[in-house]
């Protein structure tokens, strides 16, 4: 049985920021996704024009967009990956601002099989706050050290 292929990391973060939109506004257009993207808005109706043809969202031209089911679908793992990290990274008590450029860094790259063990040990972390409590305070220590 062949597996389907991982959609590409720009497919994704495209999905990823359409569906924050929608879930904001209520609807994506190729302006907004422009916008977030911080990219032009030709590049944006031509890779919104290709998702439209790979199934994953409905687009007419000068209209908003919605994701179809398997737009929906890819969106929700890439936010489930997403929350996970957040929250694995917040229990190492990282800065926000460092955990959403580093998320975005990895978000994408990281296989199930990791992203379940991460989750897995956030979970353990949230269900034994000694233990974090722990970690932070070993974290301090190997930090002040290595400042000496």
């Amino acid at each position: 049985m062949k597996t389907q292929a991982r959609p590409s990391t720009s497919t994704e973060d495209y999905l990823e920021r359409i569906d924050e939109l929608i879930e904001q506004k209520g609807y994506a257009r190729a302006v907004d996704i422009a916008e977030v993207l911080d990219i032009s808005q030709p590049s944006v109706t031509a890779m919104v024009q290709k998702l439209a043809q790979a199934g994953y969202l409905n687009y007419e031209k000068y209209r908003g967009l919605t994701l179809t089911d398997k737009g929906r679908a890819v969106a929700g793992v890439i936010r489930q990956r997403h929350q996970t990290l957040q929250r694995f990274f917040t229990l190492l008590d990282l800065p926000a601002e460092t955990q959403e450029r580093d998320i975005e860094g990895i978000e994408h790259c990281l296989s199930p099989a990791t992203m379940s063990a991460l989750a897995r040990l956030a979970d353990f972390f949230e269900a034994n706050p000694p233990v974090v409590r722990q970690l932070s305070a070993f974290s301090k220590k190997v930090s002040a050290r290595r400042a000496d």
